[in-house]
């Protein structure tokens, strides 16, 4: 018996880029069975793979072209709860592995389909990346700083804060659906709908009058000095969030200002003055120092990380929140009290987990004899 709140779970996933398997990868860090479909070697060896995307599920050679191939994904999906993929819309259909053909070897099946556009509409069929399904849906506009261009949140927002998170919201809550009906069906996860889901408190606050639809001169956005990321003496950045009254003195506090000889927080017009006076402040120590100034200080200052440090950060390494065993990988979240997470284990290459993965889903070596000589590998 696996680890994890999805242990027991079986879950195809017709493999791709980006968003899908990012997905699986939480459906397996939770402890859900993944077998991950794709071309590759059955022959390959174990070893582990640089891919953390990929990890702790086998990696099963299918050419899906091939009819024994096909066969091979339809027969599995008799024994799985859900299937995931990221194909262009009517990929999986032309490939004979679409929702139709699937449900019916299994009506219980939860049909997970990741894609940028939506399966339906003008665009389904048109090209496109994270940074084109959040400009269409109003994400990307209001990320920036006044008077500049919007700035990419390299991919976050559209494939995985948009795109995988909310499949997987989807399959979860089509597998609760399942469960209690025995109905499957299809979730059609869309890049451009999940973040445009993400900025429901934007367009709240607009209705409500507090957020002007101009890029940076917002609370949040950079308009505001006291929430804001500054340059340190030494070349690096210390983040600084003290939104609420009790934080933005104790701020001032630790800048050695007088809030007496200031405006009043939240009057915009003096944000810009303030801002410079905070700016030159921030550049007389170091970020370390900074640090060290503001410890134990609830002012909501807190050091810039890279990706290489974040790992040997104190608090990062009491948490646990990466592993630094045999590389630097980020651990599964949330956690569980009851069901904790399994340890992950690393991706393997294309194909090297084909024998193991399959006998673990109930096939006999009779029936990989018969795939291999039908051509179901490739």
């Amino acid at each position: 018996m696996g680890q994890g709140p999805l242990a027991g779970v079986r879950v195809i996933e017709l493999a791709g880029l980006g968003a899908a398997p990012f997905a699986a990868m939480l459906l397996a860090d939770l402890g859900a069975h993944v077998l991950r479909l794709e071309r590759g070697d059955p022959d390959a060896a174990a070893t582990a793979n640089w891919d953390l995307l990929a990890r702790s599920r086998h990696s099963v050679a299918v050419d899906l072209k091939c009819p024994a191939g096909r066969d091979l994904v339809l027969e599995l999906c008799e024994r799985a709860e859900v299937l995931i993929e990221g194909f262009r819309p009517g990929v999986a259909e032309r490939l004979g592995v679409g929702p139709e053909a699937v449900g019916a070897r299994n009506p219980r099946l939860v049909y997970g389909r990741m894609t940028g556009w939506g399966q339906r509409g003008p665009l389904a069929a048109r090209a496109g990346h994270d940074i084109n399904y959040i400009a269409v849906s109003g994400a990307l506009w209001p990320v920036g700083r006044a008077g500049a261009a919007p700035v990419p949140p390299l991919n976050y927002v559209g494939d995985f804060g948009g795109g995988a998170l909310y499949l997987v919201m989807g399959v979860l809550a089509g597998l609760v659906h399942a469960r209690r009906t025995g109905e499957g069906q299809v979730v059609d996860a869309a890049m451009v709908d999940g973040s445009a889901s993400l900025t429901a408190m934007t367009h709240a606050l607009m209705a409500a009058g507090f957020w002007h639809e101009e890029r940076g001169v917002n609370i949040l956005d950079t308009g505001a000095p006291f929430y804001d990321v500054y340059e340190t003496s030494d070349g690096a950045y210390v983040a600084v969030g003290a939104i609420e009254a009790q934080f933005y003195a104790n701020l001032l506090e630790g800048l050695g200002l007088d809030a007496a000889d200031l405006a009043p927080q939240m009057e915009r017009a003096q944000w810009p003055g303030l801002r410079e006076r905070f700016a030159a402040i921030f550049r007389t120590r170091t970020r370390d120092e900074w640090v060290e100034r503001f410890e134990g200080v609830e002012a909501c200052v807190s050091p810039v990380l890279s990706p290489s440090e974040a790992p040997v950060h104190p608090y990062n390494r009491e948490r646990g929140v990466f592993s630094t065993a045999e590389r630097v990988e980020p651990m599964p979240a949330p956690r569980f009290s009851a069901t904790p997470n399994p340890a992950p284990r690393p991706a393997q290459p294309a194909g090297a987990g084909t024998r193991e993965g399959l006998i673990s889903w109930g096939l006999d070596e009779a029936r990989l004899a018969e795939l291999r000589a039908a051509g179901a590998f490739g």
